[in-house]
C-alpha cells in the first residue's frame, strides 16, 4: 500500500491523528501499552512488536495495528525504521 492510500484509509477509518515517526536502529521499548489505538505503514526499515508469544515483523509496506491498553514490547531494526502513524 502506499502512503497516500494508507492515510486516506486512515482517516475512513476515524484515526484523526497522523503522524511519521521515525527510531533510530536496535532500539527497544520494553512492555508497555498505549492509551490510544495506532495503525502504522512502515515506509523503511523494521519493526518488530512483541504481544505475549506473538511477534508481529514488519518491513517496508507492510502495515499493522494495535488497539489501545494492549501490553506490547518494540524491537527496532539493525537500520532503524520510519513509519507513517495514525492514533485513535
Amino acid at each position: 500500500m502506499d502512503e497516500a492510500a494508507f492515510r486516506e484509509q486512515l482517516q475512513q477509518n476515524g484515526y484523526g491523528e497522523i503522524s511519521i515517526k521515525e527510531i533510530a536502529a536496535n532500539h527497544t521499548e520494553p512492555t508497555h501499552t498505549h492509551d490510544f489505538g495506532a495503525s502504522i505503514l512502515v515506509l523503511s526499515g523494521e519493526i518488530s512488536v512483541t504481544m505475549g508469544d506473538r511477534v508481529e515483523t514488519c518491513g517496508a509496506g507492510d502495515t499493522f495495528a494495535l488497539d489501545a491498553n494492549i501490553p506490547h514490547a518494540e524491537q527496532i531494526g539493525a537500520e532503524g525504521v520510519r513509519f507513517l502513524v495514525g492514533r485513535r
